[in-house]
């Protein structure tokens, strides 16, 4: 698959609203004597690892021509000197920045675009010191020097991005690029290919094909990869949680397998049907509401052919697409062959891993749609834009509590049933209902005239404040989504859903005003300062040096600013489906999704896994923690959560007295778990659930000596208390 880069991508985006890291400060660019002269005073090397992009190499800096223009302007100004030396450097390809040396390297690979390892051509080296130019000629090398991952050296919206980084993915993979030592020429990547068995066709890996008699082309036995799952599929799952099911819906599952998605469905009550060209061949291909094709098209080895099915089945498709794929998340193992754009597996079954960006790249354009990411590997493809907007709209939607009665008002008592669904409307929505938007809207018209005066009757009852409060948490939800919107493209009023429309009529003065609110929202995740700020000033969350980490429960209850930041990461990847924590990363445009499995029973949890996003080119990596010995672990679990947290007392009991015996002091010595255990051993303290209690193996004057230390922290804190207490009651 050749995967192209729209213009309105997120490389594009990220780089307008100033999401890319800020470069090193300009400063005063010294002059050749100054800088270039003494080694004192080099910097590049320092320059060149603070690039973003770019190949760093231990004595050298490489990027293509094309990209110079993103580096810090230091080495801009730097680089054109060379150009002053020596002009003749049209059709150059790549720039080499020699990082030990004062040199600057022109390199001329003039199939870099076609040729997915190009041939080193030619090379222009400049002293910047003495101004001595050096010329070699590669164009009669019967080994000449090729380039591998390409990608590195260029930024995201160049035009071949995708197409060689996912070449580099399927020869890692492999594990071609595993051993770098011969593979720098022609001759030597031959060999290594040659031993591996594979060749590359375009910027494709395949199986090399041997021409003999007998035709040696695998056969992929498909239905092999159909697995009988004991509960529904993912994305099966995630559509009845997210509400996409009416008591109406029809549902058909497109490349159904063994038909447990079929079956599951219809017993919950729904119309459901399912085509599989193996094991239900005969079942009539027939529209529906909701149609599925999950974990098909990276069984399919044909691109054509999956290309084919991912339409047939958007043309069943009326109301929603369930698209999910395998997404690449980690090295595959080893005993798989490489055959056309994936691997063949040790059960003789076709593997195609996605990146995640990659893949909702490849649906956007086979489908010409914006997809919704909404888990790793899983994506939703509304037929309406409005349903898709709705749905969007709603995922960034914080939680809010309908105000507490504090006043008795008898028309209020009298009528407190017939209100509540009205209460329960302003609270989710943080508005009046417009016409035919509650059921029960003729009802309470009838008793109070109109829904307004039934909302002061309410008002009478609560606290005018907590109603405002909520209107305003709604206006900053609105924001968070109107400003993602615009990494894709963001709709008219009219193509949004009428709630929605709604909502920003009534909560804002215009749809423009809306989105320029939203803008100057987006356009301050530039500002690093502010991004630090807000994560150091958050009142949820537990703050470390250089990070925030919140409980995914309270994620829409921290500062806009902040949930924007995540939303840059989840609206276009996705979250981690099963992560329980996010972590903010403060110095580095990044957000960390964290799986604890034992989150609420354990507690010091063990991570389990980790998926972090990085902003600036949305490139994934993931760990996996389940076989180590010796797992990161999570303290103070009470700052993660919201007050309202189920088990919060619980947490914030063990979190206080685990401070009291100074267990929490060097937090750094204690992220892991045999840390933490030595920690305990060396303080003589056992946990009991959630409590602290002396180990009966302890010395008597070791003993004797910690709870001192353990009363003498007590009193200091008491003591602090009061006097703070005392400052509050003088100001």
């Amino acid at each position: 698959m050749t995967a192209m880069i729209k213009p309105e991508n997120n490389w594009k985006i990220l780089e307008e609203t100033c999401l890319i890291a800020e470069p090193i400060e300009q400063s005063h660019v010294p002059t050749d004597k100054e800088a270039i002269a003494s080694n004192r005073d080099f910097r590049i090397a320092d320059y060149c690892q603070n690039s973003k992009f770019g190949k760093l190499l231990p004595d050298a800096f490489y990027i293509h021509v094309l990209a110079l223009q993103i580096l810090d302007p230091w080495l801009q100004e730097y680089e054109s000197r060379a150009r002053m030396i020596v002009p003749e450097v049209e059709g150059a390809t790549l720039v080499k920045f020699s990082t030990n040396k004062a040199k600057i390297s022109y390199l001329f690979y003039p199939d870099f675009d076609t040729d997915p390892h190009p041939e080193l051509r030619a090379s222009i080296q400049v002293d910047l010191e003495t101004h001595e130019v050096g010329y070699r000629d590669y164009s009669d090398s019967a080994n000449p020097p090729i380039l591998h991952r390409k990608e590195t050296f260029v930024t995201p919206d160049y035009p071949f991005y995708q197409q060689f980084a996912a070449l580099t993915r399927a020869q890692e993979a492999l594990g071609l690029l595993n051993n770098t030592r011969g593979i720098g020429t022609r001759e030597g990547w031959e060999k290594r290919l040659q031993a591996y068995g594979v060749e590359i066709q375009g910027h494709n890996l395949i199986q090399r094909q041997i021409t003999n008699t007998v035709n040696l082309t695998p056969k992929i036995e498909r239905h092999k990869a159909a697995i009988i799952r004991p509960d529904l599929s993912r994305p099966v799952r995630l559509a009845l949680e997210s509400s996409l099911f009416s008591p109406e819906t029809n549902f058909f599952d497109y490349g159904c397998g063994h038909g447990g998605d079929v079956s599951r469905i219809a017993e919950q009550g729904y119309i459901s049907s399912g085509w599989d060209p193996f094991y239900s061949p005969n079942t009539p291909r027939t529209p529906a509401e909701i149609v599925n094709i999950g974990f098909v098209i990276n069984v399919i080895e044909d691109q054509s052919e999956r290309r084919e099915a991912l339409i047939q089945a958007w043309e069943l498709t009326q109301k929603v697409l369930l698209v999910a794929a395998q997404v690449l998340i980690a090295d595959i193992k080893r005993g798989v062959i490489a055959y056309g754009d994936g691997v063949i597996t040790r059960r003789n079954t076709f593997q195609k891993y996605y990146e995640q960006e990659e893949l909702k790249i490849y649906i956007d354009q086979v489908l010409g749609v914006d997809a919704i990411p909404v888990a790793l590997g899983v994506y939703f493809v509304f037929r309406d834009e409005a349903e898709a907007q709705l749905f969007r709209s709603s995922r960034f939607r914080s939680r809010a509590s309908t105000p507490r009665i504090r006043a008795c008002v008898r028309r209020f008592e009298e009528h407190q049933q017939l209100l509540a669904p009205l209460m329960a409307f302003m609270t989710e929505r943080g508005r009046l209902p417009s016409k035919g938007e509650l059921s029960q809207e003729v009802e309470i018209c009838t008793e109070f005239g109109s829904l307004r005066r039934a909302f002061s009757v309410i008002i009478q009852a609560t606290d005018s404040e907590e109603w405002e409060a909520i209107a305003d948490k709604r206006r900053q939800d609105l924001m968070v989504y109107l400003a993602l919107c615009n990494f894709s493209r963001r709709p008219r009023l009219g193509q949004l859903a009428p709630a929605v429309q709604e909502d920003i009529v009534s909560l804002y003065s215009t749809y423009k005003q809306a989105c320029l609110d939203a803008d100057q929202m987006l356009r301050s995740l530039g500002n690093t300062e502010l991004i630090i700020k807000s994560c150091q000033e958050s009142k949820i969350g537990k703050k470390l040096p250089n990070s925030l980490w919140v409980h995914i429960s309270a994620l829409q209850s921290v500062d806009p600013l902040l949930r924007l930041y995540e939303g840059c990461a989840s609206r276009t990847i996705g979250r981690l489906e099963v992560a329980n924590v996010i972590k903010f990363h403060i110095q580095t445009p990044k957000i960390s999704y964290l799986f604890y499995p034992d989150f609420d029973i354990d507690p010091h949890p063990i991570l389990s896994k980790v998926m972090t996003i990085d902003l600036r080119d949305l490139h994934v990596t993931y760990q996996d923690y389940d076989l180590e010995d010796d797992p990161p672990i999570l303290h103070q679990i009470d700052a993660l959560v919201t007050p309202d947290y189920p088990q919060y007392e619980k947490f914030a009991k063990l979190t206080l007295q685990e401070q009291d015996w100074g267990l929490l002091d060097d937090w750094r010595s204690i992220r892991r778990l045999s840390g933490w255990k030595q920690c305990l051993k060396e303080n003589c303290a056992v946990l009991n659930g959630y409590k602290l209690t002396w180990s009966k193996d302890c010395d008597a004057y070791k003993l004797k000596i910690l709870k001192a230390a353990l009363n003498s922290r007590k009193r200091r804190k008491n003591v602090s208390h009061t006097e703070a207490q005392s400052r509050r009651e003088e100001e």
